[in-house]
């Protein structure tokens, strides 16, 4: 059997793909979450719902996506040989990531989804994996230079991380003065 036939199906337009992510982006933006529909996104896209499914299991992972395609890049941690600036810096950009119009758009509709959808939070997880492994690489080198108390739990550490990030955009813009309190009461319950 010829490696055509092997295949099944047509192969994915990737066309497709970048025109239902800009679509999904700019209506959750101007509808919000609750009325952002699969339709209304496939119309924009110029494709179809059949199209959109397959591709994506549900409307939540498709805003996901939409909202946070650049993962792993937007959250990038570099390595300053500091690790309160490197914290910091994380703040930052967590923040910054969440800050984002689309984020912020689909962010209340997409908290409750999670508890509806349980293939969802390991999706959401498995996006920021790449950005998260650095950043346990970096608090695993901490902690042989001794700026960490061993058994230091990372997970917990960038939950706490992205949880202030986001309880601080739901009450007023992070600025720098945030930045620093919220990173010197991390580094207090982290330090060795």
């Amino acid at each position: 059997m010829s490696d055509i036939k092997a295949q099944s199906g047509r192969p994915r337009n990737p066309l497709i793909d970048e025109a239902v992510l800009k679509a999904a982006a700019e209506l959750v933006v101007e509808v919000g979450y609750a009325d952002l529909t699969i339709a209304a996104i496939a119309e924009r896209a110029g494709t179809s719902k059949p199209a959109i499914y397959r591709r994506w299991p549900s409307k939540a992972h498709l805003v996901h996506e939409a909202a946070f395609r650049d993962g792993d890049d937007a959250l990038a941690l570099p390595d300053t040989g500091d690790l309160h600036d490197d914290l910091a810096e994380m703040l930052r950009r967590t923040a910054a990531a969440f800050a984002h119009p689309v984020a912020r758009a689909l962010t209340p509709g997409l908290m409750a989804e999670i508890a509806q959808d349980p293939t969802l939070h390991p999706a959401l997880l498995e996006r920021f994996a790449g950005a998260w492994k650095g950043f346990h690489d970096r608090i695993a080198v901490a902690e042989t230079r001794g700026e960490v108390r061993a058994g230091v739990d990372t997970d917990v550490l960038i939950e706490t991380l992205a949880g202030a990030a986001l309880m601080r955009l739901l009450i007023g813009e992070p600025d720098e003065h945030w930045v620093t309190q919220t990173t010197d009461l991390l580094m207090r319950g982290i330090a060795a």
